[in-house]
């Protein structure tokens, strides 16, 4: 990949530990000085918004007072520190300042220098998801801090087998990135096409998992995603155990998961916590609303345009008095329509919350009826566009909602030159699209094509955990089992 920015040419001169110094004092926080009073007099460095100034205070500044510094071994032993490092090289000196490390110096020139870790740790506390909240089952998700990521999920999978890689990504921010997958179970082919993906990136800046999941998909102009992208530990960890791939960004709230399959985009992990009826039932609630969601509107357009005679009469009837006072056609009435909804979403997802929920309610309310009053659009197309809108909050997953919202443009305006056949040539691009998209190199329409029956068993339905004995086929995990297989029957009767 093209390599997006090059270090200034100020940096790349100060080829001594000295002359670094020099440069970074341009920076007003900064901090470097010389302390004779002690036994042995010493240089220490350290950017101050970086450093935890109460451990430098606490645990490094007065154990050295103490000691007589003959040399840096003799500093490493005065510091309560398992990890003090001592070493020349620039870029691992760079870094460690970056990182929030205090630099030790016994001579100003010096141009080696104990590194000592004193970073300030600052994190939001773990609340409840907001985007996947679910009545039942855990209520944690994950904040901000990769540690902190880490181990809400290796509290739930305590075992030796979770591994995790770690890169550093971004010339200018320097992001922590983790893959983390189960050896024994995930596919070693899926986890080196992410690690290859991460190392090739030469990008300026990853601000946030989103960043990372543009540049690793397969198809970046997809309207698609190909990673799952969640804020529920428990998601995470049952994901591992089915054999995916996880990517942790420091700094992101969200993880990625893949390879994925477009069935998972329907499929919510609180299914799981219901009986197999139950969440059967709102799977496939929720692949009609994503149906009704992008082809209601488009078919009210192409049956008013050029298929009347599809309509039953008495319902035609009530079409025609509630359009005799429209002066527009049916496509520019449905796309006002349509635009008022998603400037009202944008509205109330940009505002305050208490606000946002005020705008959306009372403005659709306000806005509706007067344009019902106004004669600009019908009251049954208005009934349409607000159930079509409500039905792509369905989904479980916020990016597969952005795509439903700008799926029904195109069906639109194929409805509007070819009616129903612009849909159906419409439908065709779509699927034709699908069948070619992959996640990390795998099918994304499986199990449908190529079809694997075994799969089906947790795609739109979900059956008995005692009928899923196999992990999910299109991963081609190490272990296919879950569990061992035994009939229902025998394991309910052990204590008879």
């Amino acid at each position: 990949m093209r390599n997006w920015f090059r270090k200034a040419p100020a940096v790349q001169d100060q080829a001594t530990l000295p002359a670094l110094i020099q440069y970074y004092k341009k920076s007003g926080d900064f901090v470097h000085f010389h302390n004779p009073q002690t036994p042995q007099p010493y240089w220490i460095s350290y950017f101050g918004s970086l450093i935890d100034v109460e451990i430098l205070h606490r645990d490094i500044l007065p154990n050295l007072h103490k000691t007589d510094l003959t040399s840096l071994e003799a500093v490493k032993a005065a510091l309560p520190f398992e990890d003090v490092v001592i070493t020349s090289e620039r870029q691992k000196i760079e870094d460690a300042l970056f990182r929030g490390s205090v630099l030790i110096q016994l001579h100003e020139t010096d141009a080696a220098c104990a590194l000592v870790r004193a970073e300030m740790k600052k994190s939001r506390e773990v609340t409840i998801p907001e985007e996947e909240y679910s009545v039942v089952g855990p209520k944690e998700a994950f904040v901000e801090s990769i540690t902190t990521n880490l181990n809400l999920i290796r509290t739930r999978l305590p075992i030796s087998e979770l591994q995790v890689k770690e890169y550093t990504i971004g010339k200018l921010s320097k992001t922590k990135v983790a893959v983390i997958f189960i050896e024994g179970i995930a596919n070693q082919e899926n986890v080196n096409t992410v690690c290859q993906r991460l190392e090739n990136l030469q990008f300026y800046q990853i601000l946030d998992s989103s960043f990372i999941s543009q540049l690793i998909e397969d198809n970046s102009t997809s309207l698609f995603p190909q990673l799952i992208d969640t804020e529920r530990p428990d998601r995470v960890a049952g994901a591992l155990g089915e054999g995916g791939v996880v990517i942790i960004v420091d700094g992101s709230s969200h993880v990625l998961i893949g390879p994925i399959s477009i069935t998972e985009l329907f499929n919510a992990f609180e299914d799981y916590f219901f009986n197999w009826q139950i969440a059967s039932f709102l799977r496939l609630v929720r692949v009609f609303a994503v149906s009704f969601s992008i082809l209601i509107t488009p078919i009210y357009v192409a049956v008013l345009t050029y298929h009347y005679q599809l309509i039953p009469k008495d319902l035609l009837v009530t079409l025609v008095s509630s359009r005799r006072n429209i002066p527009l056609p049916p496509i520019l009435e449905a796309i006002i329509l349509e635009l008022t909804i998603e400037l009202l979403r944008e509205a109330g997802a940009r505002l305050p919350s208490k606000v946002g929920q005020t705008i959306g309610i009372v403005g659709g309310i306000v806005i509706g009826t007067a344009a019902v009053d106004a004669g600009l659009t019908s009251n049954v197309l208005l009934i349409i566009v607000a159930l079509a809108a409500l039905a792509s909050f369905t989904t479980p997953v916020y990016r597969m909602g952005n795509t439903i919202r700008l799926l029904r443009f195109p069906f639109l305006l194929m409805a509007y030159l070819w009616g129903l056949l612009g849909i159906a040539i419409a439908f065709l691009f779509l699927i034709t699209h699908l069948l070619r998209l992959t996640s990390l190199g795998r099918p994304y329409l499986e199990p449908i094509y190529p079809p694997r029956l075994k799969d089906l068993k947790d795609a739109f339905i979900r059956l008995p955990f005692s009928m899923q004995s196999n992990r999910p086929h299109f991963l081609q995990t190490k272990d296919p089992n879950r569990f061992p297989v035994k009939k229902a029957d025998e394991v309910k009767d052990i204590d008879e």
